[in-house]
């Protein structure tokens, strides 16, 4: 009887040390609970004795299995992180909450199917900048086309009959009944990111009331091109910022005072160079669908 209960309690201490062992201690830390959407947040894993995780951001995205990820947060609010650290049946959370705030500045996220850029939407332009919120706020822009493409000048979409356009169809012609007036910037030119609007012939230089364009150019562009094009702009001057700019970016400086420039890519020139060299054909419409959709980040 003796040497059974010796053996019992031996027993009963060996549970108890496996299940202490095997359960985990969950934690996690940031180096920011509060950020400025667009944002990038890395998390550091401090779980002891975990072989598996599930990170749930609190922004409906999908979860993540990784050790440590880095998430990015592409609006206002605050999120409830959830870790869940496993280790053999055993789970055990944590949370912590992250404040997003929103950007100071206007900014619109364009995702496509070659990848998402982040633009400016420029104050000084505000009736093509509230023109392209409220369609973005409507999803109007959503699986929109790149309809016209060319390497070396610029990405055009936007025309609303691109959305299910059947291949080799003529597109390019499309958009609300409204124009929006033309409001050139001097400091406003076509250098490569620029976000711009197309038009028509009409002697007033008014705008599509939805398609635009964003520049890719060529590079650089050097101060004799530009001089030669000051002198065919009656009274515009380039700014020794501006030659910088076209000689570091390249750009469409031929474009500068007849179409609209009203934002810029900040993030992504990369996604502008991949979506110009998609093969194209007819009408310079891309082989192969490149699709958009555009959300305002608040």
């Amino acid at each position: 009887m003796k040497q059974l209960l010796t053996f019992a309690s031996v027993l009963y201490i060996a549970l108890m040390l496996t299940s202490c062992a095997a359960k985990p201690k969950a934690g996690f830390t940031t180096l920011t609970q509060k950020v400025t959407a667009p944002a990038k947040v890395a998390f550091t894993n401090t779980t002891v004795k975990a072989d598996k995780y599930e990170w749930d951001f609190g922004d409906g995205t999908p979860a993540s299995t990784e050790v440590s990820p880095t998430h990015r947060y592409m609006r206002s609010g605050n999120f409830t992180v959830v870790l869940k650290a496993t280790a053999g049946s055993k789970t055990v959370t944590r949370k912590q909450v992250i404040q997003v705030t929103a950007p100071e500045r206007c900014l619109v996220e364009i995702e496509t199917t070659e990848g998402t850029m982040i633009a400016e939407l420029f104050a000084s332009t505000p009736q093509h900048r509230d023109n392209f919120v409220k369609l973005a706020d409507e999803g109007y822009y959503n699986d929109l086309l790149f309809h016209r493409v060319i390497a070396g000048f610029m990405i055009q979409g936007g025309d609303p009959n691109s959305r299910d356009a059947k291949p080799g169809q003529s597109l390019g012609f499309g958009g609300p009944t409204y124009k929006v007036p033309a409001e050139f910037v001097d400091s406003l030119v076509h250098v490569k990111g620029s976000l711009a609007a197309a038009r028509d012939g009409n002697p007033q230089k008014a705008s599509s009331g939805s398609q635009f364009y964003i520049v890719q150019g060529n590079g650089p562009i050097e101060g004799n091109m530009l001089n030669q094009l000051e002198a065919q702009k009656s009274g515009f001057r380039y700014s020794s910022e501006q030659r910088a700019a076209y000689k570091a970016l390249g750009g469409t400086p031929m474009l500068d005072r007849d179409y609209t420039v009203f934002g810029r890519v900040i993030e992504g020139l990369d996604i502008i160079d991949k979506i110009a060299a998609v093969r194209t054909g007819a009408q310079d419409r891309p082989v192969t669908d490149v699709k958009m959709k555009i959300r305002v980040i608040k």
